[in-house]
């Protein structure tokens, strides 16, 4: 009998079956993108209203992006004793002996004033020249790099000409910095190998220039980047500023211009996504863009095809958005076929139901997106539903990918969430590609994800407007998964509902979200049964012991020192939780000095909560 053909190969870098796994001391996030000015003028203008400050010159570090391997070193007592791979971010692969093959990496830091933990992070890359003296299959010098660092036998590792740049820090104790410029220059006499090109800017006219000479140096430079990274210099900013749950508020990369090309446009089909949006696709004829083959490319949505006036056969120039996402930036109208038709977006979904383009409660506008809104019973929203519950962010499952879900659904063997965990390993046995061994690390994986903490689970089943920082909040509402079945039941779903007003970053849209997505009898039977396949973690909160031990905290009217985010992340760090409303369950709110809510003090005088001013608010700080 014939095999048929399954494609498993995992997009991104999970932890390598070969190498030792360990937990990084801190997590390694990813960074946030900027592609043009107003990027970086939203960035800097986060930061401002994040600290409170009125200056908008926060000096900041420029750092050359370099396009390798992240790694991770650790010093204890001056001497290099562990080394790990990025992974996930969460979880390194122990590369410590291929690592030590590095010679420009320091073994032992000879300075008695070294911290006596160290935590190192550099890029690991292979020069240009030294690429092209080298034989084998790899794509570019970063596959070149990962490939070498993956390798069991460290000797074979040494005979790679791998070099690296540091650029930051994980933990550090004590700590003895007080900006990034400090650290880079520090650790430069300590031995470890800097980028040049690091420099300190202060303002948007200095980045921008900085932007504009390092990309006139790239192609003369002997390593690829694809950007800078800019950084707030001051650390004690950086603490302040903090992490969301996958990047640093005090970094991000601002990317170089994306290469382009010209290409025809062969044919307009249209994606579903798993919330039901509609995407338009041009399928084009096949063009080399930064050394990528690119054969789609997207249109984002109906509005923009009007606007550009995009039609089928028009000659177009694309670019690789950031370097991934190919778009189409513009039409040369004059070499249009003058039979050329206007492109009329279908109002039906693949699965054949009417779409629609919903009111934006906000603005009071419609949305630029059309959504089929059938959930689940689409069967195209379903098979992108399973993409996004296999993925890392939420179950995690290491040998899922894209491609197969896909294959595996057009041979039935995966039709709902559940069926994950009741696979029909035999019949994967007969696919080609499939051997004995990734059979078993499939199993393996799979029986692993079926123990999941609540908030990644609330996450994974994809309710609308419901990203990971909320479906942590909620985690902390409901506490177990028998607390959040209570949704399941209209009378048990309208109660609750009406008790999350109270939580601070869930607002109506979420509410509205959450009762819409319940409300459909398929999601609920589709819920139940993923449930009843897992054991599903309760939500600890992290017991922090601080000054809000325990104590409900509301903030109304502005403050003069910091922001009211700045205000929640210290209250959260000292061990309270903020609310959204008063309600008897408040403790405490704190009134800021600008524009108070005057009905949100005397409801909670009437409910006798403890009232404070920012001024004792600042001296319960000791700032």
């Amino acid at each position: 009998m014939k095999k048929l053909s399954l494609s498993h190969k995992i997009i991104g870098s999970p932890p390598s079956k070969k190498f030792k796994k360990i937990k990084h001391l801190k997590p390694m996030l990813s960074l946030s993108n900027a592609f043009d000015e107003n990027d970086m003028i939203d960035f800097i203008s986060k930061i401002t209203n994040f600290l409170n400050i009125k200056d908008k010159d926060v000096e900041l570090s420029s750092e050359p992006k370099i396009d390798g391997i992240s790694a991770t070193l650790i010093y204890e007592k001056g001497v290099l004793n562990r080394g790990l791979s990025r992974g996930d971010g969460i979880i390194g692969e122990d590369i410590l002996e291929n690592l030590k093959t590095i010679k420009e990496i320091p073994k032992v830091i000879k300075d008695n004033n070294v911290p006596s933990l160290l935590e190192i992070r550099g890029e690991i890359y292979i020069g240009k020249k030294d690429f092209k003296s080298m034989k084998g299959s790899f794509a570019n010098p970063r596959n070149a790099a990962g490939g070498s660092l993956r390798q069991k036998d460290s000797k074979a590792t040494a005979k790679i000409p791998l070099k690296y740049f540091a650029y930051g820090f994980g933990t550090i104790q004590p700590m003895t910095f007080d900006t990034q410029i400090e650290f880079l220059e520090k650790i430069k006499k300590w031995g470890f190998s800097i980028n040049p090109l690091c420099i300190g800017v202060k303002n948007l006219k200095e980045i921008e220039a900085r932007h504009s000479y390092i990309d006139s140096l790239r192609a003369s430079l002997d390593y690829d980047i694809d950007g800078l990274v800019y950084k707030v210099n001051s650390l004690k900013l950086q603490e302040r500023l903090g992490n969301t749950s996958n990047s640093p508020r005090w970094a991000i990369a601002y990317k170089f211009s994306s290469e382009k090309a010209i290409t025809k446009i062969k044919s307009i089909v249209i994606q579903v996504g798993r919330t039901g949006a509609i995407t338009p696709v041009a399928k084009v004829e096949p063009v080399t863009v930064g050394g990528v083959v690119v054969s789609n490319a997207t249109l984002h949505n109906e509005d923009e095809i009007n606007r550009k006036d995009i039609r089928v056969g028009d000659t177009i120039q694309i670019q690789r958005a950031g370097d991934v996402i190919p778009q189409v930036i513009s039409v040369d109208k004059s070499k249009r076929n003058q039979n050329s038709k206007k492109y009329i977006f279908p109002e039906k979904c693949l699965c054949g139901s009417i779409t629609q383009k919903e009111i934006n409660k906000s603005t009071k506008k419609e949305d630029a997106v059309r959504r089929c809104l059938k959930g689940y019973e689409c069967d195209f929203i379903a098979r992108e539903k399973l993409k996004h519950i296999v993925s890392k962010e939420a179950f995690n499952i290491d040998g899922l990918g894209k491609k197969v879900i896909d294959q595996l659904w057009d041979l039935k063997l995966i039709r709902k969430p559940s069926d994950i965990f009741s696979l029909n390993y035999e019949k994967i046995e007969n696919l080609e590609g499939w051997g004995e061994l990734s059979i078993n690390n499939l199993k393996k994986a799979v029986n692993n994800s079926k123990v999941i903490d609540l908030d990644r689970f609330i996450f994974s089943i994809g309710i609308r407007h419901i990203g990971q920082e909320n479906a942590k909040i909620l985690a902390g509402f409901f506490k177990n998964i028998i607390k959040f079945t209570d949704l399941f039941e209209n009378r048990d779903r309208k109660k609750t509902l009406e008790n999350l007003i109270d939580l601070d970053g869930i607002g109506q849209i979420q509410i509205d979200s959450i009762n819409t997505f319940f409300s459909n009898k398929k999601n609920i039977e589709i819920t139940k049964n993923l449930i009843g396949k897992l054991k599903i973690v309760d939500f600890k909160v992290q017991s922090k012991k601080g000054k809000f031990s325990n104590k409900t905290i509301m903030f109304t009217g502005g403050f003069e020192k910091m922001s009211r985010s700045e205000a929640k992340s210290l209250v959260e760090s000292q061990g309270g939780k903020v609310l959204g409303t008063i309600s008897k369950k408040l403790d405490i709110l704190v009134t800021g000095n600008s524009k108070p809510t005057k009905k949100k003090i005397e409801n909670a005088k009437l409910l006798k909560i403890k009232i404070i001013k920012e001024t004792e608010w600042y001296k319960i700080l000791d700032l």
